[in-house]
Order: C-alpha cells, then sequence, then structure tokens
C-alpha cells in the first residue's frame, strides 16, 4: 500500500476533487483513510431513496470512506450540524468545501477494483481482481 495526502482549500467540490485525483492518478484501488474538514453546502443521497439532498449551511465532516478508481467511485460523506445533529449518504457532486478537507487516501497495490451489476441487488457492486505480479 502506498498513501497521497491532499488538502482541499474554499470551495473546492469535494466530490469533483476526489475523482479529478483518482484519474489524473490512474487510481485502481484507493481508498479513503481519513478526513476532517468542513463544508458549506452539502450534497448527498440519503440511503433507497432517487434524489440529492442539499443543505446550504456550514457542517463539519466528521466521516468520509469508501473506494475509488478511474473506473468507478463510491464514497458515504457524515457531515455534522452546528448542534451536533449527524447525517449522512452517498457523497454527490456539489458538497463545497468551507475552510479546508484533509485527506489521506490508500491505494493497494496488488488489486484492481471492478464493478459489476448484481443482479441480486440490481447495483454495480465492488470486484476486486488481484493483480499477477510481472516476472
Amino acid at each position: 500500500m502506498h498513501t497521497h495526502i491532499l488538502r482541499l482549500k474554499p470551495g473546492q467540490d469535494l466530490r469533483h476533487s476526489l475523482v479529478d485525483f483518482a484519474t489524473e492518478n490512474h487510481l485502481t484501488a484507493g481508498f479513503i483513510i481519513t478526513c476532517v474538514g468542513s463544508l458549506q453546502r452539502v450534497a448527498i443521497r440519503m440511503a433507497d431513496q432517487p434524489g440529492t439532498m442539499i443543505y446550504n449551511r456550514k457542517f463539519e465532516i466528521v466521516s468520509l470512506s469508501g473506494t475509488l478508481s478511474v473506473e468507478h467511485t463510491h464514497l458515504k460523506l457524515a457531515v455534522s450540524d452546528d448542534t451536533g445533529a449527524v447525517i449522512g449518504g452517498h457523497l454527490q457532486d456539489g458538497c463545497t468545501i468551507y475552510t479546508t478537507a484533509e485527506i489521506v487516501l490508500g491505494v493497494a497495490e496488488d488489486v484492481v477494483f471492478h464493478r459489476t451489476l448484481d443482479e441480486e441487488t440490481g447495483f454495480p457492486e465492488l470486484i476486486v481482481d488481484k493483480v499477477t505480479p510481472h516476472e
């Protein structure tokens, strides 16, 4: 495994920045190790809901987790408001950084992430392929 450390600045889009980083660095098996920071706009899709919920106020990022590759990104976000109430769901485009987002990404070097439609769930689910070392 190797790591990458990113700092996003005010106004940047959290999801776009991560997708762009995965693409620019040709990530095949990336995952979030940790993320702290704040957002001034939150866009998340709640469980089993078709649409995106938008919140235009300040939130602390309390958790960001998931997988990312050049093929597909699947990320979950949990944030807390000024009362400490927590909401979370699928990270969508439109989450805007307020002060910062400090992100540590891990990249597994011996696998590649793919997604294929799972007939049982109806969603493209993670498939992990082992990389054969070159001799």
